[in-house]
């Protein structure tokens, strides 16, 4: 019973290990993203210092995805992965994945053909979560092919079934690999693997998805060299009403908005503010909790961007103090941390925050949000 009992504490330490670990190693990547995004700004940088950025960009995407990847171990072993389900077209959903695995298969130097079908595929889903696994069988092939092969995204529907297909050229797998490929840290050709980078959690994340949108996943290869080929089934819904999703990935526009940036970590506030001052927008910026209701009060934001980790008063406390001033009420209050957690999304909207975001940001999804903010009349 001791060892039992002893076994569990040593697994919640474990858990609140990776969650504390992944949240700081955010906090730097914040202003890392948002120095690149104004850099990517400038028209005239000379070719090396423009491969030089192209560098950080993808070094910083391959960061915040193993920060993810440590997230998502505590996830999976304590059955705390949720889905956000809605109507999807599967070749949007697909279309994200491949977006997403372009830097890497491209830095590998495989073709990827891909095949989508003409016809709407209609599934009840988690777009991102789906996305993510396919994205994750991409990034599988793209390393595990060598430069020069090939790596083939096919999707068909079967009768009832959206069948999708991730196959490549690449080293392949042995009997004894394919019967364990799913299981959580296991890598093949570990030389490769430790190149390229990753946890060994990718093909374990891709089950579990699958398996909870009601589908299956299989893996197959003719051995040593022979390439591998995985295959995803998952229900259809026999029904043409969907929303449609924007494609593409938007840039950090222009807004003109009063904004207030808080973070105790002045780089990250600073970086974020320049970026958006460069956007068209007022902004102020404040270091700590009571500093933030000030200036607030003063400036009377249209948005506020709160880190909630803050000396002296902490951000869930700063948007409830927000919230109970009668100018407080129409202000959008997005809460921008490295906790990534439900629960601390819940915590987030218990405060009256309207959007929880996790450092480093996506600034396409910020813009997006930003664009959505009422701009009131101002005299």
């Amino acid at each position: 019973m001791r060892a039992k009992d002893a076994l569990k504490t040593a697994d919640r330490s474990k858990n609140a290990f990776l969650a504390i670990l992944a949240h700081e190693l955010r906090n730097p990547l914040a202003p890392i993203r948002s120095a690149v995004q104004i850099l990517n700004r400038e028209g005239s940088l000379a070719p090396e210092s423009q491969w030089a950025l192209s560098a950080i960009e993808r070094q910083l995407r391959q960061m915040a995805r193993l920060i993810d990847d440590l997230v998502d171990v505590a996830r999976i072993t304590t059955n705390r992965l949720d889905l956000r389900t809605e109507r999807v077209d599967l070749a949007a959903v697909l279309r994200a994945a491949v977006e997403t695995s372009g830097t890497l298969v491209t830095a590998g130097g495989q073709e990827l053909t891909v095949a989508l079908p003409d016809e709407p595929i209609c599934l009840d889903a988690d777009p991102i979560r789906l996305a993510q696994a396919v994205s994750n069988l991409l990034n599988n092939a793209a390393k595990y092919t060598e430069p020069g092969g090939r790596i083939w995204l096919i999707a068909e529907r079967h009768g009832g079934e959206a069948v999708i297909t991730v196959r490549d050229t690449g080293v392949g797998m042995s009997p004894a690999l394919l019967s364990s490929i799913f299981e959580m840290f296991t890598q093949g050709e570990q030389s490769r693997a430790r190149t390229l980078g990753g946890l060994g959690i990718g093909l374990t994340m891709v089950k579990r998805l699958v398996e909870m949108h009601g589908g299956t996943v299989s893996a197959d290869s003719g051995g040593q060299d022979m390439g591998s080929t995985f295959v995803v089934r998952l229900p259809i819904v026999e029904s043409a009403a969907q929303q449609p999703h924007a494609e593409g990935s938007p840039k950090m526009g222009t807004s003109s908005l009063r904004v207030l940036i808080v973070d105790d970590n002045r780089d990250a506030a600073d970086s974020l503010a320049m970026l958006l001052r460069i956007t068209g927008n007022d902004i102020r910026t404040a270091y700590d909790g009571p500093e933030a209701l000030q200036v607030a009060s003063e400036f009377r934001p249209d948005a506020v961007l709160l880190d909630i980790g803050l000396p002296k008063m902490d951000g869930h406390e700063v948007a409830q103090q927000i919230r109970r001033e009668p100018w407080g009420q129409r202000i959008c209050l997005i809460a921008v941390t490295g906790w990534s957690d439900e629960t601390d999304r819940a915590k987030s909207r218990a405060a009256g925050f309207d959007h929880h975001l996790v450092k480093p940001l996506d600034t396409a999804h910020l813009a997006q949000l930003l664009d959505a903010v009422e701009r009131p009349a101002r005299g």
